[in-house]
């Protein structure tokens, strides 16, 4: 039987899940929008994603895709994303939904992703981005900041910024092709692209170069960090609920 893939860009407050992946103890996204998949379609179709994200992590840009038999689709494709989103919860969207390749595949074929990290640097915490950015009340140098920043981009290994998982990974090694930090007022904002993450990297990272704002050590003992491979010489996780996958990379396909 012939089958055709369709694919997802969704988004989500990750509040009120356990990250994206389904659970055994708890809720994921991807549980949620199988369910509604499964509402307009009889084959009641997986969804295969881009990434994991944690519990709390939001996404603006997580990509999926899924299969179903070509003759359970019986709309034109703009009304896809609509009838998804009419049996999802307001905190979960599909931005867009289109057709792919019969060989695409969201995870294998992504070639780097962007994760965007919120911090609001103010004695009171402004209370529109409670959720959705990390308080951290004392000043922070800008300057030394950057200067941390500076330091992550090329390839690493990168054990010393990523979470303990109960196994042991093949490798450690990934490629950071950016990492800035820009201020907009109170608000700081991370931007960090590579090929690939490790298990709260992203938040190891940004805790890291916030506790160089503060004082903490010098920006250039990034450098030792990173050398060291060890979780213990770096510095903190950020909280989950400040930072969101914002978009996920693919090849262009030659016409």
């Amino acid at each position: 039987m012939k089958k055709i893939k369709f694919k997802l860009v969704i988004a989500y407050d990750g509040a009120n899940y356990e990250g994206w992946q389904m659970q055994k103890i708890g809720t994921g996204v991807q549980q949620i929008v199988e369910d509604a998949l499964a509402k307009i379609f009889p084959a009641k179709p997986r969804l295969h994603s881009s990434s994991r994200t944690d519990t709390g992590v939001h996404a603006l840009g997580m990509v999926a895709h899924f299969e179903i038999p070509q003759g359970e689709f019986k709309m034109e494709i703009r009304r896809l994303a609509l009838a998804i989103n009419s049996w999802l919860p307001d905190d979960i969207r599909v931005m867009s939904a289109t057709r792919a390749p019969e060989k695409f595949h969201a995870r294998f074929d992504a070639t780097g992703k962007q994760y965007r990290y919120f911090v609001w640097n103010h004695p009171a915490m402004n209370p529109l981005l409670r959720k959705t950015a990390w308080h951290v009340p004392r000043k922070l140098d800008f300057k030394k900041m950057r200067a941390a920043a500076k330091l992550f981009p090329g390839k690493h290994d990168f054990k010393s910024f990523a979470g303990t998982r109960d196994y042991e990974m093949k490798s450690n090694v990934r490629t950071l092709t950016r990492c800035d930090v820009k201020k907009s007022g109170a608000q700081f904002q991370f931007i960090i692209e590579g090929d690939g993450f490790l298990y709260k990297m992203c938040r190891g990272i940004v805790g890291t170069i916030v506790q160089a704002g503060l004082g903490k050590f010098p920006p250039e003992e990034i450098k030792t960090m990173l050398a060291k491979r060890d979780r213990r010489v770096a510095g903190m996780t950020a909280p989950s609920h400040g930072l969101v996958l914002w978009k996920v990379f693919y090849a262009r396909r030659p016409r």
